[in-house]
């Protein structure tokens, strides 16, 4: 019978210009068949114009397996603090999180 592997620890470091936080209130999101691609931005109100402050990508696996752990902790979340409220229709606005398609 086969023991069952223990996770592996990850030793993670965090420097100190990427602990200070990026912050981001606009995701723009494209994909390929072989990668998914993440621009995180900022829009400031009155402010037409903006730039990427960070761009991770990383395979559609690995995005699936984001989704995954973000869905595990919003329910985290709202568990010890309440439901999220996401105010208006964010559809048709330029700003917050959305996806765009590029393949």
């Amino acid at each position: 019978m086969q023991q069952p592997q223990q996770p592996q620890q990850i030793n993670v470091e965090l420097g100190e210009k990427e602990a200070e936080g990026i912050y981001s209130n606009l995701a723009m999101i494209t994909h390929s068949p072989a990668e998914f691609v993440i621009d995180y931005t900022r829009m400031l109100p009155g402010v037409p114009k903006t730039k990427v402050y960070a761009r991770i990508i990383m395979t559609p696996q690995h995005a699936k397996s984001l989704l995954r752990a973000l869905e595990e902790n919003i329910k985290k979340y709202e568990d010890q603090f309440g439901e999220i409220k996401l105010y208006g229709d964010n559809k048709n606005k330029n700003f917050g999180f959305h996806a765009t398609d590029k393949e």
